[in-house]
C-alpha cells in the first residue's frame, strides 16, 4: 500500500482565485490608477462606503481591495493636493484650509461661535483650543492632527 505524506495541520491549498466580494467591488470600481479629479472622486467614494462598515466586517478579500484603492488615492492626493510647506503649523494650516475653501473670517465667526475670536485666533493672539480644532476637522472633514 502507497503512503502519502499528511498536510501540515491548518493547511489549505491556497487558490489563487480571488473572493467574489473583491470581484464585485472589482467591477464597481476596477483598480487602476487615478488619472483625473473625477476617478479621484469616485473612488473616494467607493472607500467611504467601505469605511462606514462597522471594524472587523470586512472579508479578506474586501479588506484587501480597501487597501489598495486607499494607496491610489494616497497617490493621487500625494500629487495632485500636497500641502505646501507653508501649511507647517496650525495657524497656517488653517489659513490654507480657509483660502482654500473660500472660508471669511466672517464665517470662521460663525463656525467657532464669536467673531472677536476668529480675529484673534487669525492673527495669533490666540491659539485654538481642542474644541475649535474639533469643529474645525468636522467642517474641512479633515483629521484633527492636521491643527496640532
Amino acid at each position: 500500500m502507497k503512503q502519502t505524506a499528511a498536510r501540515p495541520a491548518g493547511k489549505r491549498h491556497a487558490t489563487n482565485r480571488p473572493a467574489r466580494a473583491y470581484l464585485a467591488l472589482i467591477d464597481l470600481f476596477p483598480l487602476r490608477p487615478l488619472r483625473s479629479d473625477r476617478d479621484y472622486d469616485a473612488a473616494v467614494a467607493v472607500l467611504d462606503n467601505l469605511a462606514v462598515r462597522p471594524q472587523g466586517f470586512l472579508d479578506s478579500g474586501t479588506q484587501d481591495y480597501f487597501d489598495t484603492l486607499t494607496m491610489l488615492v494616497e497617490a493621487y492626493d500625494q500629487e495632485h493636493h500636497a500641502l505646501g510647506e507653508e501649511a507647517s503649523d496650525p495657524l497656517s494650516m488653517l489659513k490654507y484650509m480657509m483660502e482654500e475653501s473660500g472660508m471669511t473670517q466672517a464665517d470662521l465667526g460663525r463656525l467657532l461661535g464669536n467673531r472677536a475670536l476668529a480675529s484673534l485666533i487669525l492673527n495669533g493672539h490666540r491659539h485654538l483650543s481642542k474644541s475649535h480644532i474639533r469643529k474645525l476637522a468636522d467642517h474641512f472633514k479633515v483629521s484633527a492632527a492636521l491643527f496640532f
